[in-house]
């Protein structure tokens, strides 16, 4: 019965469990007929949702519910009592917030760990690669997932009759070796030098394109456009040319074109070996560093621009 009310029936949800915490929720009664011809009366909290916090239980304390929830005489004449007893159905639905969730180890870091752990153990390989002396141990079916050159190599119809001993020519072993940590894993290892990382990441990019990795010689490109300097900004040049890098290619004729680098790059070997190796992209070098003075004069006008 009601505390106020006392012609009225009165129902409330409390909670009796020890908890650590508070219980966020929402609840909803249904009274049930029982005289079999499905009547019933709800109750419910769940429709103020939208626009309403959800109500907070804490343990041995004020409950929640509806202090008038049926009139008593209307309830003592209706068919939801029958022999004196009468059926309440209650639904709870609990808020959970990302604090109350329990925190789960990422599957995707798990999967990497996992595959990382199968290539350092060499566990069911059934494919070795020479490079430079070194050999390598993998497993032909990952690396046909991830590559359509491996692919064709090791199921194509036009695959080659050893494909369980491979030497691979024109290629370095840290760089076999770092192409297949991303093969398997999808990281690039990070090295010490940063010089020594984007001479990594150029040779990368090489071993990306000749074989089909499309997700690393993007990243590949993305890393090398992020760290251009004085001593590498030729090479990375001349690569981007080879191998189609707009991106890339556009970076270092910005970067090059700027009067406080041009001169330093001139002087550099890498710049001597992009003049005879790609005798092209000199050109459009020439192009880039001709209307960016063009703009400057029209910016600053004639004898302003220093």
């Amino acid at each position: 019965m009601g505390r106020k009310k006392t012609f009225c029936v009165s129902l409330y949800i409390t909670l009796v469990s020890k908890c650590e915490k508070d219980v966020r929720g929402w609840f909803e009664y249904v009274l049930l007929d029982e005289s079999g011809n499905k009547w019933y009366r709800t109750r419910s909290a769940f429709e103020r949702m939208k626009k309403e916090w959800p109500y907070t239980l804490h343990v041995g304390e004020a409950a929640f519910g509806y202090e008038d929830f049926y009139k008593r005489t209307e309830l003592e004449a209706s068919q939801f009592i029958k022999d004196d007893c009468l059926t309440i159905q209650c639904t709870v639905g609990v808020v959970k917030t990302s604090m109350d969730a329990p925190k789960t180890v990422s599957l995707l870091s798990d999967l990497r760990k996992s595959y990382e752990q199968l290539l350092e153990s060499k566990e069911g390989s059934d494919v070795s690669f020479e490079v430079e002396g070194e050999i390598f141990y993998a497993h032909k079916l990952i690396l046909s997932i991830r590559s359509p050159v491996f692919k064709a190599q090791f199921f194509g119809l036009l695959k080659e009759e050893n494909t369980c001993h491979i030497k691979i020519e024109e290629m370095h072993a840290p760089v076999f070796k770092a192409l297949l940590q991303f093969i398997y894993c999808d990281v690039i290892p990070d090295l010490n030098s940063k010089c020594v990382d984007t001479i990594m990441t150029q040779h990368l990019l090489a071993a990306a394109d000749r074989y089909g990795i499309q997700t690393l010689r993007s990243d590949c490109e993305a890393r090398l456009c992020e760290n251009i300097d004085i001593n590498t900004v030729a090479a990375s040049l001349a690569l981007a040319e080879q191998y189609g890098c707009f991106q890339l290619k556009s970076r270092c004729l910005e970067f090059i074109g700027l009067p406080k680098n041009l001169e330093a790059v001139i002087q550099t070997d890498g710049f001597n070996n992009l003049k005879e190796s790609c005798p092209a992209v000199i050109f459009d070098l020439l192009i880039y560093v001709a209307r960016v003075r063009d703009y400057s004069t029209i910016s600053y006008g004639p004898g302003d621009a220093n």
